[in-house]
């Protein structure tokens, strides 16, 4: 009989097949992978350890290059003769013969040099004077230009203070006449003695030249040589329109001493590339080369076609393997499984034939004497199953005649218990009523307690209060009284300012009379002559006398006004305050009112109080006496719902017991007669 597809996905030899076909296959792939990625990580290392050293001779280079022009610029800043050469031809006092001599011997000597160095496109001297300036070169235009771009130039060179400066590859030059690029070493020739003299160095060296130095250094197959300086623009590229521009892919920090001078990164299009550079000991200039990585790890991709050959190899291999393992395991299990569930449905005549001594056949042969230990047992079962089955319909019988007995009694037994336990929970009811009632009242007698002494307090307080409002109305009146002194002082404040001002007024006018005759006197004793000159003195000294006095009278009449104003502020403050204090007074006499009726009132509530204490208390007694009988009533009903609650228990456990017995015997009953159907269904 053909197996459903679920059961067969669930047999031991398809799992034992999976397993090992994907345990090989996944081995298989890991193994090819990893490799794969090893050969491409150790790849990379290794160009990238190599590429290093090729970058860092190619620096050696640069900066041999570089160090060769500027001890060339240093050999000129100590060359004395054209030292005197520059000065001569910038001494004023030179004759123009002397000045033509000196100008071609500077041009000869810039020409040597330029001749004997093919990388040079020119040497130019130009003085820090651009206007009217005189510019030698080697050879070709001996004209200079001026602008912004060139000036800022200029100004580094001046900022450098005699060292050399380098400048990035210009498309067309220093000046921009070139039709080629170069680049530019500037230095400031310094003359202490004669500033005048000074001039600019400019060394232009080809930017083929940079190519050829640069020629024998390759990374990867599409790779890429740039120079940057500090700020990541690039000084030197292969493509001239990216001169000046930020270089997307940047320089790591300057790496310590045995730390890996590259790294990977992204270039502007996404591709990963592979990155070595090496500081230049010129400008804090970078020589940065990078290619793609996939340049490199093209030879590891072969591993990815070894490594899928190996994985179909691997897992034809667990096909056979699976086969096999399905032939030797999965047949004879899936057979033995399927005579297994013929037992299962009673047929125990089944028998297996296998005959191997492995441990699927001592399966098959334990398979054999287990049904035929089953079919032994199931014959007995049988024959114990039929006389269990009559004893139980005989104790089921006697089991609900006994039940039936019980539950008679447990019925009678739980009315008597209820009309007890109602009677028990009113008396308990009513008792707790008492209680409360009780608990009630002495909660009365205590607020009225509490009360009694509230109002005492408040009797207190009232009379406290009216104390209080009583010496508040004489302090008040006193404040009113010390007001009004006030006011009358002030009034004769204002009239004293107003005798001063009349006292000054005369002051001044003697003041000005004084200045006015010293005036005339200085007059007289100037026609005077020599014999007036001591009336001079005294009338000058007389002057300043009244010139202070005008002063004290100024003084005077400020305070006096300053007196007067804070005068009259003071009793303008004064006047409004004098209403306010009379609405207080008659404020505080109404509260003193107010005080003494509360007494009033409050003593009449006392006398309340105390008749409310009075009835609470004779409440009191009557509560107690109604306790005392309703507790000797709720003791006697107690006993007798404890006796008959003993009873109804004892009833009840007596008819649970019988119930018990019934559902056993019902349940013994049952299990023969299932035992016997079960055992009905077994091919004996």
């Amino acid at each position: 009989m053909k197996r459903p597809r679920n059961v067969q996905l669930k047999s031991v030899g398809v799992k034992l097949f999976v397993i090992l076909f994907g345990t090989i296959v996944l081995l298989s792939s890991m193994l090819g992978l990893t490799s794969y990625y090893a050969a491409k990580g150790i790849i990379t290392d290794e160009v990238a350890a190599a590429s290093s050293q090729s970058i860092v001779q190619a620096a050696d280079k640069l900066d041999f290059l570089f160090a060769e022009y500027e001890a060339l610029s240093r050999q000129f800043a100590v060359d004395s003769t054209l030292k005197a050469d520059m000065e001569l031809v910038n001494d004023p006092a030179a004759g123009t013969v002397a000045k033509v001599a000196a100008e071609d011997r500077i041009r000869r000597k810039l020409d040597s040099v330029k001749g004997s160095d093919d990388r040079l496109i020119a040497i130019r001297l130009v003085s820090r004077s651009l206007v009217d300036a005189q510019s030698y070169k080697s050879a070709g235009v001996s004209a200079v230009r001026d602008g912004e771009d060139i000036q800022s130039r200029i100004k580094k060179i001046d900022e450098g203070k005699g060292q050399p400066v380098w400048f990035p590859v210009l498309d067309k030059g220093f000046f921009g006449m070139y039709s080629e690029s170069s680049m530019t070493m500037g230095r400031l020739l310094r003359n202490i003695q004669n500033p005048a003299a000074e001039y600019y160095m400019l060394i232009e060296i080809k930017g083929s030249a940079l190519t050829d130095v640069l020629s024998n250094l390759h990374i990867g197959q599409s790779g890429e040589i740039r120079i940057l300086d500090p700020q990541g623009s690039i000084v030197y590229g292969r493509d001239n329109a990216l001169l000046g521009q930020a270089s997307y892919i940047q320089a790591a920090a300057e790496p310590q001493d045995g730390q890996e001078q590259s790294f990977t990164a992204k270039d502007e299009q996404g591709k990963s590339q592979l990155v070595v550079f090496q500081p230049l000991a010129t400008g804090g200039w970078t020589l940065l080369g990078y290619a793609p990585v996939s340049d490199f790890t093209k030879s590891a991709d072969k591993l990815l076609y070894i490594t899928l050959a190996v994985v179909l190899a691997a897992a034809l291999i667990a096909l056979l393997i699976g086969y096999i393992l399905v032939r030797l395991i999965g047949r004879p299990l899936g057979k033995l499984a399927r005579l297994m569930e013929e037992g299962e449905r009673g047929n125990l005549q089944v028998r297996t034939n296998f005959k191997g001594q492995d441990e699927i056949g001592r399966l098959g042969h334990s398979f054999n004497k287990m049904m035929e230990q089953i079919s032994l047992l199931a014959g007995q079962s049988s024959r114990s199953a039929a006389e269990v089955l009559a004893t139980s319909e005989q104790l089921v019988r006697a089991s609900g005649a006994t039940s039936n007995h019980a539950k008679e009694v447990a019925e009678a037994t739980g009315e008597i218990a209820q009309g007890a336990a109602s009677l028990a929970a009113e008396a308990e009811a009513n008792n707790r009523n008492v209680e409360l009632m009780g608990a009630k009242m002495q909660e009365v007698a205590g607020i009225n307690s509490i009360m009694d002494s509230t109002a005492e307090r408040v009797l207190t307080v009232s009379d406290q209060g009216a104390g209080l409002m009583r010496t508040l109305v004489k302090q008040s009146e006193s404040t009113v009284q010390m007001m009004n002194l006030i006011q009358e002082n002030s009034a004769m404040l204002q009239e004293s300012t107003h005798l001063i001002r009349s006292i000054l007024s005369p002051m001044i006018a003697v003041n000005k009379q004084t200045n006015i005759l010293a005036l005339n006197a200085s007059i007289e004793a100037v026609r005077a002559g020599a014999a007036g000159k001591g009336f001079i003195v005294i009338a000058d000294e007389i002057r300043g006398l009244a010139n202070q006095s005008n002063q004290s009278i100024q003084s005077v009449s400020r305070i006096t006004e300053e007196i007067s104003r804070h005068i009259e502020n003071t009793v303008k403050v004064v006047s409004e305050a004098g209403p306010l204090f009379r609405e207080q007074i008659t404020s505080v006499r109404e509260s003193s009112i107010i005080f003494e009726s509360v007494r009033t009132e409050m003593e009449a509530f006392l006398e309340l109080i105390g008749q409310s204490s009075a009835s609470v208390a004779e409440l009191g007694r009557f509560q107690r006496q109604f306790g005392e009988s309703m507790a000797s009533v709720t003791s006697v009903v107690q006993q007798t719902s404890a006796s008959t609650e003993e009873v109804a228990s004892m009833s009840s456990q007596q008819f649970i017991v019988s119930e018990e017995l019934v559902a056993l015997s019902a349940k013994l009953e049952e299990l023969a007669e299932n035992l016997k159907q079960s055992l009905v269904s077994f091919e004996g």
